[in-house]
């Protein structure tokens, strides 16, 4: 057998439909488009358009608020943090920056993000030193309780009595 013997078995590929080719074809003259109309023309592309009935994104009801100034982290848990130090992706001797974790992959790096945001999910054994957006309370307890430091670029303001 040669690899231009090789051939699809019997039905596995459907015969390619040639619209437009006569009337005898059960799909000629107007090629399955109906009559006239911009629909039948090519070209025509009316996403979300519904022959003139209430489109659905107009039918749906909207509800609550939609903060166009949000901003969003890249999540890491202290687990993951653990295990590429230990794995030899980060440097566990010295001072982690969130461009240390992007450059080792531990994160996504995109336009949007506003910074890295640690997570107090896993366990963590060792000192650590390290500097992000944001934490959580449970990861600060526990990267302190391994005897490291973090360090909060976007340090929450303490709320002050009124």
């Amino acid at each position: 057998m040669k690899l231009n013997e090789i051939r699809d078995n019997e039905g596995a590929r459907p015969k390619f439909k040639r619209i437009g080719r006569g009337i005898g074809s059960g799909k000629g003259k107007t090629g399955g488009r109906g009559v006239k109309g911009q629909k039948a023309r090519t070209g025509v592309s009316l996403n979300g358009f519904e022959g003139g009935q209430l489109p659905i994104y107009r039918r749906l009801p909207k509800r609550g608020f939609v903060n166009l100034f949000r901003k969003e982290y890249a999540p890491l848990n202290i687990g993951a943090l653990d295990k590429a130090i230990a794995e030899g992706r980060l440097p566990g001797d010295q001072a982690l920056t969130e461009e240390h974790l992007r450059a080792a992959g531990v994160v996504r790096a995109g336009a949007k993000l506003a910074g890295v945001r640690l997570l107090g999910q896993g366990q963590i054994t060792r000192a650590v030193t390290i500097t992000v957006s944001g934490a959580s309370a449970t990861a600060v307890a526990a990267i302190q309780a391994a005897g490291g430091t973090i360090t909060l670029l976007n340090a929450p303001a303490e709320a002050s009595e009124a």
